[in-house]
């Protein structure tokens, strides 16, 4: 079968490696069990792009880094939670996804809800970690948020928030092909930080105010944490939610403490309550994300699929790889 490999920076390649088994469960065994799982959609992130650019601290990484958006067919399974042929959505342990089959435990995935199509059910995954990063902050309701970045995530969060009850909803990104889609996802309000000052422009749109709530969504080496520190009102809420580097030179911490600013961070969405949820609001129409899949490809692409995602070609949001 077939693996992903980083042979270089930039560069993924399609390699042979053995068939996974399952092992037979020990005879009294307690817990989870695992199942053989074969992935048939999947969906690029940002924080695979760390693996595909050389800049992961472990780069190049091991054989099948990275990818962990996926839903697909449970093959083979030594527990008790699905049975062979059920629809899965698995998160793979460290990213490590990059296969045609794997083994993972069934505590890490749940059922696929049959009323939406595969292409579909895949965002449940990321709206997990958007659903259990906006339990972290009090309520949204008549609350100003910003949400800086407006990629996937960012597009997700304004979803979320006009379900939630904001009042106003304003993205901010430096690429006017994102803010495209940001009204239709929910946004009261966008603004191009590559051209307008977006301090001064939240400014005039709160009437001096500031947020109540700032989201930081881009992270990774493109962070915008000083950034999302200015919009801050006091007595606001700053989320970060974009993978931060290892350490942020030159971060206006000072400023956090003056302004009384509380930080969440959000990692590590729960497999019992956030990923189900977010599978029941696609599944109930409460939300369409299927907007943001702009892109596919099958698995013999992946490298224009990488690339595609990273320079956000024809303004690239969710990048879909197909491996059936």
């Amino acid at each position: 079968m077939l693996a992903g490999r980083f042979s270089a920076k930039h560069r993924i390649e399609l390699v042979d490696v053995p068939e996974p088994t399952l092992e037979k469960r020990v005879p009294g065994a307690t817990g989870p069990g695992d199942i053989l799982f074969q992935p048939e959609v999947t969906c690029l992130c940002g924080s695979d792009l760390p693996y595909f650019n050389g800049e992961a601290p472990e780069f190049p990484g091991t054989i099948g880094h990275s990818l962990h958006e996926m839903v697909g067919t449970v093959l083979g399974t030594t527990g008790t939670k699905f049975k062979e042929g059920d629809k899965v959505l698995a998160v793979p342990t460290n990213q490590r996804g990059l296969f045609q089959r794997f083994v993972v435990t069934e505590a890490q995935a749940i059922p696929v809800d049959l009323r939406l199509p595969l292409d579909k059910a895949i965002m449940a995954q990321p709206l997990g970690t958007v659903i259990y990063a906006l339990k972290k902050l009090p309520t949204v309701l008549d609350k100003d948020v910003v949400i800086v970045g407006q990629g996937p995530i960012g597009q997700m969060f304004n979803a979320c928030l006009r379900n939630m009850g904001a009042r106003e909803i304003i993205g901010i990104d430096k690429l006017e092909s994102r803010l495209k889609m940001s009204p239709r996802m929910g946004a009261t309000h966008t603004i191009c930080n590559a051209k307008d000052d977006p301090v001064e422009a939240v400014k005039r749109i709160t009437n001096g105010a500031m947020a109540d709530i700032v989201i930081e969504a881009v992270g990774h080496a493109d962070q915008a944490f000083n950034l999302a520190i200015a919009l801050c009102r006091r007595l606001s809420h700053l989320l970060f939610f974009g993978v931060p580097p290892e350490t942020i030179d030159g971060l206006r911490w000072r400023e956090v403490f003056v302004k009384n600013v509380q930080v969440h961070t959000s990692v590590g969405p729960d497999f019992e309550r956030d990923f189900p949820l977010a599978m029941r609001w696609l599944a109930e129409g409460r939300m369409d994300l299927s907007p943001l899949a702009t892109h596919r490809f099958p698995l013999k692409d992946i490298q224009t699929a990488f690339e595609t995602f990273r320079d956000r070609v024809d303004g690239a949001q969710k990048v879909l790889v197909d491996f059936l």
